[in-house]
């Protein structure tokens, strides 16, 4: 399976895209009042990112799986599952972004924030991707070489096609291509460290707004 192909598998539809529908709220805000609506939506948010966590999880140990076994059948089946998940997930965000710009809640700050987790949930999710299809292909210099299109003279005898590598320059080239290999890898890892540290930070705010919401 190529890296373009595994990035295809495990990716997110744009959350925006995405159909908005009416969500049960446990009852409307004229009798569970604005801070009720807005306490229930909060905790459910909490319980949304623990899916995702749950989702990144799964997908972990399914990609060191399919490293070890190259199982493709049963990878595409967690890559399918992981994807819906993480669909239902952003889907469901979105409708409580909608609630909370609705004129009778009137809390656009909370919307501001959940939109601002989920580009940062986005782009976690296609680091973390990213990070898989690299370390799938392994560095240039650690790739086996396949011998499918040399010229067999005699059962044990053929002329490799890769021959040219070792004697053309191969040395600069397959160092620039590690080094690349090697900066692509670190950025995407830093990129998902920085997607982590921010979205930590916004489910502080989250946490601080639930405990002002309940001492009221």
């Amino acid at each position: 399976m190529s890296a373009e192909d595994f990035q295809k598998k495990v990716t997110i539809s744009d959350p925006i895209a995405v159909e908005e529908t009416e969500i049960e709220c446990g009852g409307s805000s004229s009798s569970t009042g604005v801070a009720s609506q807005s306490l229930v939506l909060l905790r459910r948010l909490l319980e949304i990112q623990e899916r995702r966590a749950q989702a990144y999880a799964k997908l972990k140990r399914g990609f060191s799986e399919y490293v070890e076994s190259n199982d493709e059948a049963l990878y595409q089946k967690l890559c399918s599952e992981i994807t819906a998940e993480f669909n239902e997930c952003s889907k469901q965000v979105r409708e409580m972004e909608t609630l909370f710009l609705n004129p009778e809640v009137g809390r656009s700050d909370l919307a501001q924030l959940l939109s601002d987790i989920q580009t940062q949930e986005k782009q976690k999710l296609h680091l973390t991707v990213t990070i898989q299809v690299l370390k799938k292909a392994g560095r240039p210099s650690e790739r086996m070489l396949t011998h499918e299109n040399c010229k067999f003279k005699k059962p044990m005898q053929h002329e490799c096609v890769h021959l040219h590598e070792i004697t053309e320059d191969a040395g600069t080239e397959e160092a620039e291509a590690d080094a690349e290999f090697d900066n692509a890898l670190k950025e995407a890892i830093r990129g998902v460290q920085d997607a982590v540290t921010c979205i930590n930070e916004y489910l502080e705010d989250v946490r601080y707004e639930i405990a002002a919401l309940e001492a009221d």
